[in-house]
C-alpha cells in the first residue's frame, strides 16, 4: 500500500537530515521532490499543488530552519497535512430506528459485490446484517452474492427464480429483514461498464422504494484518476455519503485515495484491503498517513490482537516469558501471530520495520510460519519441553513426520535457541531485524 510513496519519502527526508540545518534551497529542492513523488502517485495535480504550497509555507518558517533537526520537524508537518488532506474519519450512519439501510453503487469490475459482504461481515458482531441481491442484469450476479454471503455467514436474500423485477426484490427484502430482525439492510445493485441514464434511474427508484441512510459509492483504487471521475458523476446524480476504496492492497501507487476527498468532498469510509470477504478497514486518514510515513500502525495491530481473540495466556511480554521458554511456548506464539491475519499485513503495521536493511513486508513467509509449527507439532512432550534431546535420529523422524527436511528442523531448532536469548532484548535497539530473521523474512 503506497509502497513507492513511502519510499521516496523515507528518501526525501533522510536527505533533508543529513544537512542540518536547512536553507531557503533545501526546502525548494524538497518540494520539488515532493511533487513529484505526488504526482507519480497518481495524486490529483491540483490537489498536489495546493497540498505543496501549504506545506512549503509551513517548512518556510524560521523555526523549522533554524531548527537541528529540521528533517523530523518536517516530516511531521507531512505526516499532519496528509491526514488533513484525506479528512476527518467519517463513521458509518446507523439508524437509531432498524432498520438502516445502505445502497452499494459502482461499476463492473470495482468489487462491489464482494465489499457487499465484507461490510456486511463487518457489522456481523454488533448487527444482524442482510444482503440482498440486486443486481439482475449480470450472469451469475445472485448467485456470487449468495456464495459469498454463505462463506460469510450473513443472510441473504435474493429473487425468486425467473423474477427479473428488482423494486420487487427491494419490497420483498424489507419483510424479510422484519421477520428475521435484521436491522442493517444492504442492497448489491446492479454495476455497469460505464455511468449511464438506466443506470442511475434504477438506483433512484431502489431508494425511493427503500429509502437508504447511506449511499455507498465502490470505487478501485487502480483505476487512478478515473476512480476520482466515477465519485464525481455518481455524486452528481445520486448524493452519495461515502465512499468504499477497493484493491489498496495491491495499489503502489494510491494516489486516488489521498486526493478523492479532496475533489469530491465525499469521505472515504473503508478501504479494501485483500481479496477475503475479512480485509475491510474502516479508513482512518491519520492510521492512513502514519504508514504512509513509515510510521506503522500500532492501533490497528492492538485491534488485530483483539479481534483475533489473542489474550496473554498466548503472547506474552518477552520479560515473563524467557524463564520457561519452550517449544510448546513458541508453538503458541506462532498460532498467535497467525489469528491476527496475513503475516506480511501485520508486519507491515510494526513502527520502523520498513527501515531495515532490505525488508518489505510482501517477503514475510508465512509459509516458514506453517512449516515451523508442522515440525513442533510432530515432536513429543518431552522433545517440546527438553530440545537438547533432539539429535540425529530425532531429527530424522521429525521430518518425515512434518513433511519437511532435516535442514528445516536444523534451522527451527538454532532459531528457538536465537529466540530464547533475544527476548529480554526485543524492545531494545535491532529487535526489529531479530524479528525478521526468526521468521525467514526476505528469503
Amino acid at each position: 500500500m503506497f509502497d513507492a510513496l513511502k519510499e521516496k519519502l523515507s528518501s526525501l527526508f533522510s536527505k533533508l537530515g543529513s544537512k542540518g540545518k536547512l536553507s531557503p534551497e533545501d526546502i525548494d529542492t524538497a518540494m520539488r521532490e515532493l511533487r513529484r513523488s505526488l504526482l507519480e502517485a497518481d495524486v490529483d495535480f491540483r490537489v498536489a499543488k495546493d497540498f505543496i504550497a501549504r506545506i512549503r509555507e509551513r517548512a518556510s518558517s524560521a523555526e523549522v530552519l533554524r531548527s537541528i533537526t529540521p528533517n523530523e520537524r518536517i516530516s511531521a508537518i507531512v505526516y499532519e497535512e496528509l491526514a488533513a488532506l484525506m479528512g476527518k474519519a467519517a463513521p458509518l450512519i446507523i439508524s437509531p430506528k432498524p432498520p438502516t439501510v445502505i445502497l452499494m453503487a459502482g461499476l463492473q469490475g470495482s468489487g462491489k459485490t464482494t465489499s457487499t459482504v465484507k461490510l456486511a461481515r463487518h457489522l456481523k458482531g454488533s448487527h444482524n446484517p442482510l444482503v440482498v441481491a440486486c443486481d439482475l442484469r449480470r450472469p451469475a450476479a445472485v448467485e456470487q452474492l449468495k456464495v459469498l454471503a454463505d462463506g460469510a455467514k450473513v443472510s441473504f436474500f435474493g429473487p425468486e427464480k425467473g423474477n427479473t423485477d428488482v423494486l420487487a426484490v427491494v419490497r420483498g427484502a424489507a419483510k424479510y429483514a422484519e421477520g428475521h430482525l435484521n436491522d442493517v439492510i444492504i442492497l448489491d445493485t446492479a454495476g455497469r461498464l460505464h455511468i449511464d441514464d438506466e443506470l442511475m434511474g434504477e438506483l433512484k427508484s431502489i431508494a425511493e422504494v427503500l429509502p437508504p441512510h447511506e449511499k455507498l459509492l465502490v470505487v478501485d483504487a487502480m483505476t487512478g484518476q478515473e476512480a476520482v471521475n466515477s465519485a464525481k458523476a455518481f455524486h452528481e446524480l445520486l448524493g452519495l455519503t461515502g465512499l468504499i476504496l477497493t484493491k489498496l492492497d495491491g495499489d503502489a501507487r494510491g494516489g486516488s485515495a489521498l486526493s478523492i476527498r479532496a475533489v469530491t468532498g465525499i469521505p472515504v469510509k473503508f478501504a479494501g484491503v485483500g481479496e477475503n470477504t475479512d480485509a475491510l478497514e474502516v479508513f482512518n486518514p491519520e492510521r492512513m498517513s502514519g504508514r504512509i510515513m513509515g510510521m506503522g500502525d500500532i492501533q490497528g495491530l492492538v485491534e488485530k490482537v483483539k479481534a483475533a481473540g489473542i489474550n496473554e495466556t498466548e503472547i506474552k511480554s518477552p520479560g515473563k516469558i524467557a524463564k520457561t521458554f519452550d517449544l510448546d511456548m513458541l508453538l503458541k506464539q506462532f498460532e498467535a501471530l497467525e489469528k491476527m491475519g496475513p503475516l506480511e499485513k501485520v508486519m507491515g503495521m510494526i513502527p520502523g520495520m520498513d527501515k531495515i536493511k532490505d525488508f518489505r513486508a510482501e517477503d514475510a513467509d508465512a509459509g516458514a510460519l506453517k512449516r515451523s509449527k508442522a515440525i513442533i507439532q510432530s515432536m513429543t512432550r518431552e522433545e517440546r519441553h527438553n530440545p537438547r534431546i533432539i539429535k540425529g535420529s530425532r531429527r530424522r523422524r521429525i521430518a518425515e513426520g512434518s513433511g519437511t527436511s532435516v535442514q528445516n528442523v536444523n534451522q527451527l531448532l538454532a532459531q528457538y535457541e536465537q529466540m530464547k536469548k533475544m527476548f529480554k532484548s526485543f524492545t531494545g535497539s535491532g529487535g526489529g531485524r531479530r524479528l525478521k530473521s526468526l521468521f525467514g523474512f526476505g528469503k
